[in-house]
């Protein structure tokens, strides 16, 4: 089993009192760190940046109940690395197919907004599931803190590889890093990230995983 962090994970103190008055003033949400969605036999990982406060952090599984969700799962079933129907809920049968999804940050952070020491505090899991992926042959970095964390999980130096979305970055390894806008509803309301733009991404992962 991949190490991950407990539901009452204790190392990043602002986030555990944001926790804690996340679970007082809405008891019914999920309010601890998220867990990875998908299988550990996934040939794909794709690394985002934290939780939402009323996305995944209610619901328990990355990108589900929030805007970021409906884009990416919607583009993960177009190119076939999920099947069923995404409902923004947990339990809406979606599957990952040779997919698997983590944040650099398990628990959700005020503003959305996780600081450089709650990023590197974090990283040890997220290096966890990187060595726990016996088939992994690609990443996508969602936002350039995914593909700094990414790098720094994998011990590689980010100065040799430049963020940029559609960025292609051979590991070295094996591996192909793939670089993505975050496809929040933030950068698609202003144009940053359109969804074309997101799946010529999807569609370059796909023709890597097919050679």
């Amino acid at each position: 089993m991949i190490d991950a962090p407990g539901h009452d994970c204790p190392d990043c103190p602002r986030l555990v009192e944001f926790r804690h008055r996340n679970r007082a003033a809405f008891p019914d949400f999920h309010n601890a760190p998220v867990p990875s969605f998908g299988s550990e036999d996934a040939r794909l990982l794709i690394v985002g940046l934290a939780p939402g406060l009323k996305g995944a952090n209610r619901t328990g599984r990355p990108f589900t109940g929030d805007y970021a969700g409906d884009l990416l799962y919607a583009t993960l079933g177009a190119f076939g690395f999920a099947r069923g129907t995404y409902t923004q809920r947990p339990d809406d049968g979606l599957q990952l197919v040779g997919c698997r999804i983590v944040n650099a940050v398990r628990c959700v952070p005020p503003e959305n907004k996780p600081t450089p020491a709650e990023i590197r505090t974090c990283n040890r899991f997220l290096a966890a599931e990187l060595a726990g992926l016996p088939k992994l042959a690609a990443i996508l970095a969602l936002g350039r803190i995914a593909h700094d964390a990414s790098l720094r999980a994998l011990g590689l130096k980010l100065s040799r590889f430049a963020f940029g979305h559609g960025a292609e970055h051979d590991l070295g390894d094996g591996r192909m890093l793939f670089d993505s806008y975050h496809c929040s509803r933030y950068n698609t309301n202003t144009g940053v990230l359109t969804p074309e733009m997101f799946r010529a991404v999807f569609a370059r992962i796909r023709a890597r995983l097919r050679s």
